[in-house]
């Protein structure tokens, strides 16, 4: 099996629902994402995938959500946008436009989100 991950930096609002304490108020943070793509086969330059591509994968989530308020964007008008679920829904986004882009050779092994320099929370199936 091999592995390739990329690193990404955004900023973003959002506030916490059903939450008693300080991060039930509207608040910032400037979170970075790391996305670990897994697959058994190389392509035929004997990459998993180029990292430019992986990069090119992440540009559109990131600039959705890039210093927008959380909350107001989908899914997090339902869900709320803790680390847990931000991880998730980027290991959903980068998926899903692999899925296309390599026919199933390539998918995500996992994806971390740091809401600060020492806290963090990974989605993986």
């Amino acid at each position: 099996m091999f592995e390739v991950n990329v690193e990404a930096g955004f900023s973003s609002g959002h506030y916490l629902r059903n939450y008693k304490g300080k991060c039930e108020n509207p608040h910032g943070h400037n979170y970075k994402v790391n996305v670990t793509l897994a697959g058994a086969e190389l392509d035929a330059a004997g990459m998993l995938l180029d990292f430019k591509l992986l990069k090119q994968v992440l540009r559109p989530v990131i600039e959705r959500i890039d210093h927008q308020m959380l909350n107001d964007l989908e899914p997090f008008t339902v869900l709320n946008p803790s680390a847990e679920n931000l991880a998730k829904y980027f290991y959903d986004q980068t998926n899903e436009q692999l899925a296309g882009m390599t026919q199933g050779r390539v998918r995500v092994k996992d994806c971390t989100i740091w809401e600060t320099d020492t806290t963090t929370a990974t989605y993986y199936e």
